[in-house]
């Protein structure tokens, strides 16, 4: 996919595909993205926070750590009990929310516009889980620190785990080995590496596995059970979809064991 193209895009609402990327494309549509976009200026807002009711060093200090402590482990939660639990598609009133912020990721791994979760789900997500931990800790002041750093590591998470589905070989080691555990979560066994930029919590959960080796490969990688079964029984985000769900990224052949 050439510049001009990914300009273009930019203007004209076309989807981008990682899959397709280089690394210096992917810095021009990150740093220009409208979900990122509203994110730094809420960075920005909440630092305005931080100053306005300054609750001290110490107290800015440790809840930043608080927030840097606890955010892995809430987005392991998340991720593994809710975006890829069942209920969510079971429901009618919820099957558009389950569609939206994992269902099309897995089943399109490469697209940017499902890569990146919706403000209107992240942002109070975020809020609810980083400024009663800041608030707990020092008052207003460090509840704004707690969501400066909750939505900074989210901006950080967010350009990862496009590293992650990117067109692109990554020059250090760790972000090697960090991209070649998501891409397993992705094309070989979705229930394990949760984790985007680190997977400590899934080691202490027993959820980590480091190669295909380890493990079968999941029949259910790339709909996360939502199968024809489960379409025909709860067809909602199948009709939202347009079309059935997929067991295999477009081109894969019927008989094909090897992750894409």
């Amino acid at each position: 996919m050439s510049g001009t193209l990914n300009n273009a895009s930019l203007k004209t609402g076309r989807s981008f595909d990682l899959g397709k990327m280089n690394l210096q494309q992917l810095w021009v549509a990150y740093l220009t993205y409208p979900t990122i976009l509203l994110y730094f200026a809420l960075i920005a807002a909440s630092f305005i926070g931080v100053c306005l009711f300054f609750a001290g060093w110490t107290v800015t200090l440790l809840t930043a750590l608080a927030v840097i402590v606890v955010y892995p482990l809430a987005w392991y939660l998340l991720h593994r009990y809710v975006l890829h639990g069942h209920l969510l598609y079971k429901n009618k009133w919820t099957s558009s929310l389950w569609k939206r912020i994992h269902f099309d990721h897995h089943q399109d791994p490469h697209l940017l516009d499902v890569l990146f979760g919706s403000p209107a789900t992240t942002l109070p997500t975020i809020i609810l889980i980083t400024a009663p931990i800041g608030y707990l800790i020092g008052g207003i002041g460090a509840a704004f620190t707690g969501v400066c750093t909750g939505i900074t590591i989210t901006c950080i998470y967010e350009f990862f785990h496009c590293i992650q589905h990117l067109n692109y070989k990554p020059r250090s080691a760790w972000i090697q080995r960090m991209k070649a555990r998501h891409v397993l979560h992705h094309f070989h066994d979705e229930d394990g590496n949760y984790g985007i930029t680190s997977f400590v919590v899934d080691r202490v959960f027993g959820s980590y596995y480091a190669d295909a080796k380890a493990r079968p490969r999941s029949p259910t990688v790339f709909n996360l059970g939502y199968d024809l079964k489960a379409a025909d029984r709860y067809p909602w985000v199948m009709r939202l979809t347009g079309a059935p769900p997929r067991d295999r990224p477009d081109g894969a052949r019927p008989d094909s064991r090897r992750p894409a």
